[in-house]
């Protein structure tokens, strides 16, 4: 029996949103989940004891990063990505892939490989398909990924077509690489918001059989509703007995959208990001901390949650710590934000075993309406 399969256990009535569960090596995943980003194998700020206790299942780290710094084979001497940041439960590497959008202006790409010239320190680092398997074998990530080529939405369609040709052709190179059974590899769709690119993507890249599938090239830099549309036609190419992974995404509104679309895995680092930014999620919307009207608001951050942040701390002191300019601050409200995304997630399967995930979805949204 393989080492990793996904169960359907309910859908919803009205929408696509499902709930399952996704069996790896290193412990089972509620689905729909949100997954935290650690991308140097840490989420910034917090220990591994209180990822857990916001809710969270699984983490992301990414290839790139821990490659360059502190470099592969040392995770490996060490004893793997597990052991290495102290988590016991299931992890994701990213292939370094949405690294060639991100820092573009730092790489060379041809058909091989991606040269990039290291963040660092200049230095060159080629990543092939194969080299990002090798790398995430060493790692030891429970869930890692093919290398892709994640353009920019503005492109010419000429040039997103090559994208999406030579990430089918990147994701054989991978599938061919892999040496290591206990791991799953997913491939990864691109195609823009292009529905006919998106259907040649997925065309190419089912047969190749992968235990899950990514939905990627989102959220870089094209509207809301275009990413929504595009999951409208995208989602039903994927198989439905395998899980899908929205990739970077997003605001809780889209984590909400997505999922009545049928996606199961996400992550992003917006709720850390925020979080460091003193910028809160909340149930009646988000929370600008060094607002002055909340200087003396000896109230919680949010009076529908219950983290401990919550149950000890006034939205008066959490905005005290972020203008004395104290570490706390960013860890508190990082602490919090991804409880909430836990909770929303958490709230939007219980939603769907009720068959009532539209409803919920609309609350939602109008209570998020504001920020204050």
């Amino acid at each position: 029996m393989s080492l990793f399969h996904f169960e359907l256990e309910a859908t919803d009535a009205h929408t696509a949103g499902r709930v399952g569960r996704w069996f790896t090596p290193h412990g089972v995943v509620d689905t729909p989940a949100f997954m935290p980003v650690g991308t140097l194998a840490t989420v910034k700020g917090l220990t591994p004891e209180q990822i857990r206790a916001t809710g969270a299942q699984q983490v992301l780290a990414n290839t790139y990063h821990l490659a360059l710094r502190p470099g592969a084979d040392v995770v490996a001497e060490l004893g793997g990505l597990h052991r290495f940041m102290h988590w016991d439960g299931p992890i994701l590497t990213d292939s370094g892939g949405f690294q060639i959008f991100s820092l573009a202006r730092l790489t060379k790409l041809t058909d091989q490989q991606v040269v990039f010239r290291s963040h660092i320190d200049g230095s060159l680092f080629e990543l092939s398909p194969e080299r990002a398997v090798q790398i995430q074998e060493q790692l030891g990530a429970d869930c890692i990924m093919c290398l892709d080529e994640c353009p920019p939405h503005d492109v010419p369609r000429e040039r997103l077509r090559e994208a999406v040709e030579r990430t089918t052709r990147w994701g054989a190179r991978c599938r061919d690489a892999q040496r290591r059974d206990d791991q799953a590899l997913f491939g990864i769709v691109q195609g823009g918001t292009d529905r006919e690119l998106r259907e040649l993507s997925a065309r190419g890249l089912l047969p190749l059989d992968f235990p899950g599938y990514a939905i990627g090239g989102l959220s870089v830099g094209e509207a809301p509703a275009m990413m929504y549309d595009t999951l409208d036609f995208t989602v039903p190419f994927l198989p439905a007995d395998k899980p899908r992974y929205l990739m970077g995404v997003g605001r809780p509104e889209d984590l909400l959208e997505a999922v009545c679309r049928g996606v199961d895995l996400f992550d992003c680092v917006m709720p850390t990001r925020n979080g460091r930014n003193a910028s809160a999620f909340t149930s009646q919307g988000q929370v600008k901390l060094r607002n002055l009207k909340h200087r003396t608001d000896g109230g919680p951050l949010d009076p529908d949650c219950d983290c401990p942040v919550c149950a000890r701390f006034s939205r008066g002191y959490l905005r005290h710590l972020f203008l004395a300019d104290e570490m706390l601050g960013p860890i508190l409200i990082s602490w919090h934000n991804l409880a909430f995304y836990q909770r929303l997630l958490r709230d939007a399967r219980a939603a769907i075993r009720a068959g009532g995930l539209s409803e919920f979805r609309a609350a939602q949204l109008a209570r998020w309406s504001g920020s204050v």
